[in-house]
């Protein structure tokens, strides 16, 4: 159920419309909208497009990290439903469990193509259909097909519920459908063509994440600043330009990109948090402490943040705040090694003030 104020962050691009789209519909339903998915996302939302741009390990990958993070995880058409851009599926009453009994689908394959929308409905109950279309899947999966090359292909040709009519056959990594005379591939190759959609400022940024990957800093920049100069209403590539400029040692073009992703996005945590961090190496002390409190201010929880102020504090000769802020961290980790280093830094800072209460 949405909620005034969720952040929504989109992985891979949605095959409905460009995501700047995406976020006026958001914005205007009090929400947020990044490209990915960042440490305030509450929503992850999985655009159809990232199964023909990712292997299906990366998929899962991408998946899993979502599901780690206790994201609530939504496909692209409950997204639609969401912001008002597509009617709700017809009434169902089948339960996830009872499907599959049904259908003999391993869980995790019908969550999976629950989530890249191979059902009508993309979560419990689903509906007759639905049930037709897990049976139909488990033969392809029995026939040697992966769950990514269902998805891939059913969505070629048209609504889901259609493919019930249909005799479906794994062939290879493409499923094939058979008619009186032939087995056709799920391609379109006998439907007229429709022009699908295209977002410039994603194949942008999904080549910029590869670069930045590579540690092709200067290429990645690039890439993202034209991702941000294509899409004015995301936040996350003039962050992730920020992140390559200090990578190059661009320090002031580096600080107008963390000032144009907070513009877009004033509750962005990571930005307020990296922003802190430049002005830090830049020697701005009293704004780098203001941009890392905002972080915490934002998310009471953000260990990183606590930390690197109390090493600010300790750093700027303010033992106290020091202490305080390491104790704080303690009571979020007390077992890592930047644990350790915090109490280190706590009995420190007790020695040097009372080395001063003695004087």
């Amino acid at each position: 159920m949405r909620k005034s104020g969720e952040s929504y962050g989109v992985v891979g691009a949605l095959s409905a419309f460009p995501l700047r789209l995406a976020a006026r519909h958001v914005q205007r339903l009090g929400g947020r909208l990044h490209r990915t998915v960042t440490r305030g996302t509450t929503v992850a939302v999985f655009g159809r497009t990232l199964l023909a741009r990712q292997d299906e390990a990366e998929i899962e990958r991408r998946v899993a990290a979502a599901r780690a993070g206790r994201t609530r995880l939504l496909s692209e058409n409950e997204f639609l439903r969401e912001v008002g851009s597509l009617p709700a599926p017809a009434p169902a009453n089948i339960g996830r469990q009872s499907l599959l009994d049904q259908s003999g689908l391993a869980a995790e394959t019908l969550d999976l193509l629950t989530l890249f929308d191979a059902f009508e409905n993309h979560v419990e109950p689903y509906s007759f259909r639905d049930a037709i279309l897990a049976r139909k899947y488990m033969g392809l999966v029995a026939g040697g097909a992966s769950w990514s090359a269902i998805a891939r292909s059913v969505h070629q040709i048209g609504p889901v519920g259609s493919l019930t009519a249909l005799t479906l056959q794994a062939g290879g990594d493409k499923i094939l459908a058979r008619d009186a005379h032939s087995f056709t591939e799920l391609d379109g190759q006998r439907l007229l063509a429709l022009e699908e959609p295209t977002d410039e400022a994603e194949d942008y940024f999904i080549h910029a994440e590869i670069a930045e990957a590579a540690e092709l800093f200067g290429d990645a920049a690039r890439l993202y600043e034209h991702c941000a100069a294509l899409d004015q209403t995301d936040a996350t590539a003039p962050f992730n330009l920020g992140n390559c400029l200090r990578h190059t040692n661009e320090l002031e073009a580096a600080a107008h990109a963390y000032v144009t992703a907070l513009k877009r996005d004033p509750l962005f945590v990571e930005a307020w948090f990296n922003f802190g961090g430049l002005l830090r190496d830049m020697g701005r002390t009293e704004a780098a402490r203001d941009h890392l409190r905002k972080a915490v201010e934002i998310d009471p929880g953000y260990a990183d943040a606590i930390y690197n102020l109390a090493a600010l504090e300790y750093d700027t000769g303010n033992l106290a705040a020091a202490r305080d802020w390491w104790q704080r961290y303690l009571e979020l980790d007390g077992t890592s090694e930047w644990a350790r280093r915090a109490r280190a830094g706590i009995g420190l800072v007790h020695r040097l003030l009372n080395k001063t209460a003695r004087r």
